[in-house]
């Protein structure tokens, strides 16, 4: 105790929180009530107003959450703030063709019937889950949100990890977790490289009322300047992620509504009868970007820091809850164990649990684009002819709607 040292080394172990999360998007809220519930303290560092995407307006944005994102939801107790707005996916038809021309007569059909559990999937306005998490920490005392900061810095040591931040402020914590996005700070800081590639594609993303039901079915269709994705919301509405070469995007970004609509309308065809806009409109550009690692020295990241891919299945936030259930899964039974929870080999076993399934997920949304976004004649008959066999086939069909519920490969506690 006479030793001037230990005065130093308490410093280093008084903690702010146990865990500190740059980035309050969607990812970094379900990972904080995740370890809240599981007992850690957590603080969240979002660089935008609290609520700044709360707002009681329709934007046009929403997220296609698979059956096991739901429960993950459900079991941070989200779903019950938001499951009254939530539209459930009960079928999912895929075809491929040419706008105007209309879909080849080879297609996939999944019907949710198919399996036990319930739907596929529910669709979800942005407005409703980003309010629905903003609320849920407000209420847990465990949880302390700092908005309109970023962290700047950051120190990890063999105690914890301090944090800088852009009002000059300073915390400390155990572990930091990137939530930070594509272009993650949290990751540049600690020297990890990127993998990956642009598209040539952008994706067109905005809402539509139309004036027939949707019945809960989503439509994929597939043309050669990229997918049209038709996802049900609540109502005779629908979300459109629609893909485009990066050329054409920008022209039809650039017209009217009523023009936007126009050139819309024969990709979209009759089948809900007429349609028009609903909300704003969006572009994003459409890339693969893959984190060479997932971890650095008391450093985790999560979501899109980690890995961003091709909305071709709609699985970018899927894959990104998955992170947030394996990180809590793995940081809870180390608590457990009397381990530190940020030493190398505990972040290790988060990392093998998430490359794997990450890098079977980017490859098939990867080779899926590539496979489909061509008028390639030869390609063309082949994927026609694949989707028709799986089609024909009951058990690889209900592998794959099972897939596409997130159901398949080493699920965390919080999805099972």
């Amino acid at each position: 105790m006479d030793n001037p040292e230990g005065r130093r080394i308490l410093r280093l172990m008084a903690y702010d929180s146990d865990i500190l999360i740059a980035g309050g998007g969607l990812n970094g809220p379900a990972l904080a009530l995740g370890l809240a519930r599981s007992g850690f303290s957590v603080t969240v560092i979002d660089a935008r107003p609290l609520r700044a995407r709360a707002d009681d307006n329709f934007d046009g944005r929403g997220y296609a959450l698979a059956l096991a994102s739901k429960r993950l939801l459900d079991a941070i107790g989200v779903w019950n703030r938001v499951k009254m707005n939530a539209q459930p996916m009960l079928e999912i038809k895929v075809s491929d063709g040419h706008a105007a021309e209309g879909p080849s007569p080879f297609f996939l059909h999944f019907d949710h019937a198919e399996i036990e559990e319930g739907p596929m999937g529910f669709m979800l306005e942005d407005r409703f889950l980003y309010r629905a998490f903003v609320d849920a920490m407000a209420e847990d005392e465990r949880i302390t949100i700092i908005s309109e900061d970023s962290v700047i810095a950051q120190t990890p040591d063999a105690t914890g990890v301090s944090v800088a931040l852009a009002s000059g402020r300073t915390l400390r914590g155990r572990v930091l977790v990137g939530c930070d996005g594509r272009q993650s700070g949290v990751a540049k800081r600690a020297g990890i490289k990127r993998t990956g590639w642009g598209y040539g594609q952008t994706a067109l993303v905005c809402a539509i009322s139309h004036e027939k039901p949707h019945n809960g079915i989503a439509h994929q269709f597939f043309m050669p300047s990229g997918p049209l994705a038709i996802l049900p919301l609540p109502g005779n509405m629908s979300s459109i992620v629609w893909s485009e070469t990066d050329e054409n995007a920008a022209r039809i970004h650039a017209l009217s509504d009523d023009e936007y609509i126009e050139v819309l309308r024969p990709r979209f065809g009759d089948f809900l009868g007429d349609i028009r806009l609903s909300g704003a409109r969006f572009t994003y550009p459409l890339n693969l970007t893959v984190a060479n690692q997932f971890i650095a020295e008391r450093i985790a990241l999560v979501g899109d820091a980690a890995h961003g891919m091709h909305p071709i299945a709609g699985q970018g936030l899927n894959a990104g809850l998955r992170d947030v259930g394996a990180l809590v899964d793995v940081l809870t039974e180390a608590r457990q164990r009397g381990e530190d929870i940020a030493v190398q080999p505990v972040l290790e076993r988060y990392q093998q649990w998430r490359r794997f399934d990450t890098a079977s997920l980017v490859a098939a949304t990867d080779l899926t684009n590539k496979l489909f976004s061509n008028d390639n004649p030869l390609l063309r008959v082949g994927r026609d002819i694949g989707m028709g066999l799986v089609n024909a086939m009951p058990g690889l069909r209900r592998s794959f709607i099972r897939e596409a519920a997130g159901l398949t490969g080493d699920l965390p506690k919080l999805m099972r």
